[in-house]
C-alpha cells in the first residue's frame, strides 16, 4: 500500500505529495479531496510517489487525502462552477469602476470556500487593494489576485494544439521553459511565427521539448566549415542533418556528398 500519492489539483494544475488516510487506497485517475495549504480542494491521482518523481516537480504542494469525491462533492463543485462566472462578472465591473489598469482572465473557487482567486493580466503593476476589499465585502472569504502572464493564460483557458492534442501546459507541464527561435532554426522548423506559436501566441513548448536530443546529437557531429577525413576522401563540412546523423561534405574534387556520421575517420579541424 502506497504511502504517499502524487495528486494534480488546483487551476494551475499543481503537482503535489499528499498522505492518504491510514488504510486507505487509490488508483490512478481518482478524484478525490485533498486538504492542501489552500484549503479543501478537488484532486486527481496521478500516482505512487517516488523520490524519482518529487524530482521532476520544482516546488511539490504537500496535505492529505480526505476521501473520494462522492455526489454530493461533485454537485457541490457544479454550483461553484456556476458561481464562478457571477463572481468574474462581478469582478470585472469593479476592476472597470476603479479604472484599473489590468484583464481579468479567470476565476477559481476553492471547493472549501477558504478563498476565491482571480487571475489576471497587466502589464505593470497595480494597486488592487480597494479592490479586494469590495470582494472581500461582497463573498465574506478571503481574495486572492494572482498576475500572470500569457502563457499562463494559455494554461488557464486553452483546450487542443494544433497536434489535435490537449495543449501540453493545460495537461503535464509544471513549468514554463524558456522557448528561442535558434531551437526552431536548428530544428529547421519553419521560421514563419505564425504555424510555431502557440495558442499563448509565443513560442510552441513542444519546440523545447525536443532541444535537448538536438543539442546532444550536434554535438556528436562535425560542425560545418570543419574540416575530415572519410573513406570517400578529405573534404569539408557544408551542413549537417542532425536527427539522421548524416553530414553534407564538399570533397576537394567538387563533389558534394552525403556522409553517414560513422563514416568519418578523423576530424582535420578548419
Amino acid at each position: 500500500m502506497a504511502s504517499k500519492y502524487l495528486v494534480r489539483h488546483g487551476a494551475m494544475r499543481f503537482l503535489g505529495e499528499y498522505e492518504p488516510a491510514e488504510g486507505e487506497a487509490y488508483r490512478r485517475s481518482d478524484q478525490v479531496i485533498i486538504r492542501s495549504d489552500r484549503g479543501l480542494e478537488f484532486g486527481d491521482i496521478l500516482c505512487e510517489t517516488s523520490p524519482r518523481a518529487l524530482e521532476f516537480i520544482a516546488e511539490p504542494t504537500r496535505g492529505q487525502i480526505l476521501r473520494i469525491v462522492t455526489r454530493e462533492d461533485q454537485a457541490q463543485m457544479d454550483r461553484l462552477r456556476e458561481s464562478e462566472r457571477h463572481e468574474l462578472d462581478m469582478c470585472c465591473r469593479i476592476v472597470e469602476e476603479r479604472q484599473l489598469q489590468m484583464e481579468l482572465v479567470d476565476v477559481e473557487h476553492i471547493f472549501g470556500g477558504e478563498r476565491i482567486v482571480f487571475y489576471f493580466l497587466a502589464e505593470k503593476r497595480v494597486d488592487f487593494r480597494d479592490l479586494v476589499k469590495d470582494l472581500a465585502r461582497e463573498y465574506k472569504t478571503r481574495i486572492e489576485m494572482r498576475q500572470i502572464g500569457v502563457r499562463d493564460e494559455a494554461k488557464l483557458l486553452a483546450d487542443y494544439g494544433d497536434c489535435g492534442k490537449p495543449v501540453c501546459c493545460n495537461s503535464h507541464m509544471t513549468s514554463m521553459p524558456p522557448v528561442s527561435m535558434r531551437m526552431a532554426k536548428l530544428q529547421k522548423s519553419t521560421l514563419d511565427p505564425s504555424k510555431i506559436s502557440g495558442r499563448c501566441g509565443r513560442l510552441k513548448c513542444c519546440l523545447r521539448f525536443e532541444q535537448d536530443v538536438y543539442d546532444e546529437f550536434q554535438r556528436q557531429l562535425p560542425p560545418p566549415g570543419e574540416r575530415i577525413l572519410t573513406r570517400k576522401g578529405q573534404g569539408h563540412v557544408v551542413s549537417q542533418e542532425i536527427l539522421a546523423r548524416k553530414l553534407l561534405v564538399q570533397f576537394e574534387d567538387g563533389r558534394r556528398v552525403i556522409v553517414e556520421a560513422d563514416e568519418v575517420l578523423t576530424r582535420l579541424g578548419n
